[in-house]
């Protein structure tokens, strides 16, 4: 078996490549820029580029099954192409917002595209990405040992990118996932204060949370740039997940504790979801490390 994965420099994608050559299985790993690319030993990596469907026929060749990164706008010339290489399952990084209802222009094109197709399939639907914080905080945390943002009491149910990279392997790979949908949570709500408290655990340092209103708190995102830039908007409530404008005040006032309970990776993996703490632990380094960098999957949360 030969397994294709796309996005595999990402934060979740490097860890499918990781586990599927820990299960012994062939990995193709497509990426843009294969000189850049840290993989594991024994994985093919070759160039490639998703929103330019052309590039990806010899990535496909010979390959059986598919890890696909979201990229709406070509999803379904990617999706034929794999239908005629071959390939005879996919395996979509969706988003829980697809669930919630949010999310009809990111992720649900690439959802139906691949429903559409004659490829068995499965959806992995992420709520909010526990790593995120790497890219909103790292860089102050690493620099000032401070934390600066709106709504210190907000939170939502964070999840461990090895939860989410689990899930997909286990659809990769086993029998009696084909057709289902795998919404992928953290364990439990955190508020922002208690994440700040759990990584200060994890780094044995005090990092200080500055309160500040959502409007100030946009202007820091926005001067950071990256994906800080790129998410200030949606994250602090001034818009919803489809970029229409939306009220930073209502995004403030909802308590997702509300909601219960959400679905982990336990219901396949048959293990407990990992906590934010162990996120925490897990990452120590990269919030001590001035040179230390986040690889980004793109936008990943359920309230989002």
């Amino acid at each position: 078996m030969r397994v294709l994965v796309t996005g595999a420099t990402g934060n979740v994608g490097r860890l499918v490549a990781k586990g599927l050559v820990d299960a012994g299985v062939e990995v193709r790993a497509l990426t843009r820029d294969p000189a850049r690319a840290v993989l594991p030993d024994g994985v093919e990596v070759v160039a490639g580029d998703l929103t330019q469907p052309r590039t990806l026929q010899p990535a496909m060749a010979d390959v059986d099954r598919m890890y696909l990164f979201p990229e709406a706008s070509t999803a379904r010339e990617v999706v034929a192409l794999a239908e005629r290489a071959g390939v005879r399952r996919v395996v979509v990084l969706s988003s829980g917002a697809v669930t919630a209802g949010y999310d009809t222009t990111i992720h649900l094109p690439v959802e139906r595209a691949v429903e559409e197709s004659g490829l068995e399939w499965t959806h992995i639907r992420p709520g909010e990405f526990a790593a995120n914080k790497l890219s909103l905080w790292g860089p102050s945390i690493r620099a000032e040992r401070v934390v600066r943002d709106a709504n210190p009491d907000s939170g939502w149910f964070p999840v461990h990118e090895q939860d989410i990279a689990d899930v997909v392997i286990a659809a990769l790979l086993e029998d009696g996932h084909v057709g289902n949908v795998y919404d992928v949570n953290g364990p439990a709500v955190v508020s922002l204060r208690d994440q700040v408290r759990a990584i200060a655990a994890a780094i044995g340092e005090e990092i200080r949370f500055e309160v500040l209103s959502p409007a100030e708190a946009r202007k820091v995102y926005l001067a950071q740039g990256g994906f800080a830039a790129e998410a200030a908007d949606f994250l602090l409530g001034f818009t919803d997940y489809d970029g229409n404008p939306a009220d930073p005040d209502a995004a403030a006032d909802f308590d997702p504790a509300l909601l219960g309970p959400l679905p982990t990776a336990e219901v396949v993996t048959g293990r407990p979801a990992r906590t934010f703490a162990q996120w925490a632990r897990d990452h120590a380094a990269d919030f001590c490390d001035l040179a230390g960098t986040s690889r980004g999957d793109g936008l990943r949360v359920a309230s989002d």
